[in-house]
């Protein structure tokens, strides 16, 4: 089963041709006559070689998926966003010069139905999941938009079915794409409601201050301001010797970044409460970013302590003792979306009454080294202080938006090929991708069906591991895309995850 899967995935692969000029692709695929739009800095370099970055978002359903429904559907919502309905097409006189170019869709080239014998499975969760492993060793076919919905009609541990969505990042950051498939969904409790998704609630501005209190306040401002610009000199330095040559520590978890072995990767989930992660937030006055960094970090230190101690003949000892060696350099790239708003309500106007959506689309994220201590630690909770602790200065920082604007100033003054190799360095002598979005806090339905998961990922990256953490409802997803290369048992990272957690919940709760 699994060969004939990854065959179909080769055979689809194969007859992959790059688009190589305007012309052409407007021969072949009646483009509709509309003003081209060129991409925009950060989408070019997802097209570079190095960096051609694949969003994934695996949603699983309560009930079996009909595809003329998905189909149907898709015609009212993504087809009327219009990177949905355009060709990535380059000018062969001027390589560099990338547009958008509307076209017609066919949707049985976009929706894909995978055909599975049920019976013959020994595990539908590791067919998924091996499915999702073959898919990333693709590219998306450039002759056509950059997007496909595989539709797996199989039942799975957390799941009647499973829908994976394959969209090239040049279409939009990661906050983009998932806000815009959230746009296509509704509350099942109403069909007409948006998704509620949780904003940060700004504090009030209290008035009437005395000429003393106006006083201090003016001099706090001044002083966070300095603290802001002597971090983010500290951090943008940082950030120019890692480009240049300070690398993370060499560990178990550590590849040699390749541009053709190290692009598949295995993708796996699992789902923790929610509720538990706000019990733990609430108990320690924290964010539950601090709560997600902190058993991350947690985790990682579990399970790098037992790779380190992998040549120990007792197990049980091996993860007892201290294998870990002093002062290792393990950071992650944490990604932050720079954009004001969600973008949900804009999006779905867009879609159903024609606005340009502009406000909530595009690459505009920013991301920021953030240093993990691996350690075993005596207190639980000190993983979470820590990671708050670490969190509150990078947030008094404008590395992220430096980060932004430095990419698009490489590109525009010393051209694509140097600003995807600085930002190449970047990820590639660091260790992790993290990243933590916020999702529904209701029950949401797609075409009519309830969903039980959204798990975002990626792949293409040069790291060996990317985190995600997804909330929905009373669910917490984390997923992991890891190189098999570097971890080959992404499952024991998660159940590293989860003990870890616990851990802390039952600390937190032997405070009371």
């Amino acid at each position: 089963m699994e060969s004939a899967m990854a065959e179909g995935l080769r055979s689809r692969s194969s007859s992959l041709k790059p688009i190589e000029t305007k012309r052409k692709a407007i021969e072949e695929y009646d483009v509709v006559t509309v003003e081209d739009e060129p991409l925009s800095p950060t989408a070019r370099l997802f097209h570079d070689s190095r960096f051609d970055l694949h969003a994934l978002a695996v949603m699983g359903f309560e009930n079996r998926l009909s595809p003329q429904l998905v189909k149907d559907k898709l015609v009212h919502t993504l087809l009327k966003h219009p990177r949905f309905t355009s060709l990535m097409v380059v000018d062969e006189e001027n390589l560099e010069a990338m547009k958008w170019v509307q076209t017609k869709i066919d949707l049985d080239q976009h929706v894909i139905i995978v055909e599975v014998d049920e019976t013959q499975l020994e595990s539908p969760d590791k067919f998924v999941e091996d499915y999702i492993y073959n898919l990333s060793k693709t590219s998306l076919d450039k002759s056509k938009p950059l997007w496909e919905i595989h539709i797996v009609n199989v039942k799975t541990r957390d799941a009647e079915s499973v829908a994976v969505f394959r969209i090239h990042h040049s279409l939009g950051d990661g906050t983009s794409l998932i806000s815009l498939l959230l746009a296509c969904t509704r509350q099942t409790c109403d069909d007409l409601k948006l998704p509620t998704i949780p904003t940060k609630k700004r504090r009030p501005t209290p008035s009437g201050y005395s000429e003393k209190e106006g006083l201090f306040k003016l001099l706090g401002a001044f002083w966070l301001f300095i603290r802001m610009l002597v971090n983010t000199t500290m951090d943008v330095f940082m950030f120019i010797i890692t480009i240049i040559f300070l690398k993370d520590t060499i560990t178990p978890i550590s590849i040699e970044p390749d541009l053709e072995s190290n692009k598949a990767r295995r993708v796996v989930h699992r789902i923790i409460s929610l509720d538990d992660l706000k019990f733990v937030k609430n108990a320690m006055n924290v964010t539950i970013n601090d709560v997600a960094l902190g058993l991350t970090q947690a985790g990682l230190s579990k399970y790098l302590n037992r790779r380190y101690g992998v040549g120990g003949k007792d197990k049980g000892a091996t993860e007892r003792n201290n294998n870990l060696p002093n002062d290792i350099r393990l950071r992650s790239c944490l990604v932050f979306n720079l954009r004001s708003s969600a973008g949900i309500e804009d999006l779905a106007d867009m879609m159903e009454n024609g606005s340009k959506g502009k406000r909530g689309w595009g690459n505009w994220f920013g991301y920021a080294l953030l240093p993990f201590k691996i350690a075993l630690r005596d207190d639980p909770l000190d993983y979470v202080k820590e990671a708050k602790t670490t969190v509150d200065r990078k947030k008094r920082s404008f590395e992220a938006l430096f980060t932004l604007t430095i990419a698009e100033l490489l590109i525009n003054v010393f051209g694509i090929k140097v600003a995807t190799t600085v930002t190449f360095r970047g990820f590639s002598n660091s260790t992790i991708c993290f990243t933590n979005l916020v999702g529904p806090q209701e029950e949401i339905g797609f075409c009519g069906n309830p969903i039980t998961y959204l798990a975002p990922s990626a792949y293409g990256q040069p790291s060996a591991l990317m985190i995600n953490f997804q909330s929905y409802i009373n669910k917490m997803i984390i997923v992991v895309s890891v190189d098999e290369n570097a971890i080959p048992d992404p499952q024991q990272l998660l159940d590293d995850f989860e003990e870890s957690f616990n851990l802390i919940k039952d600390a937190v709760k032997n405070l009371k």
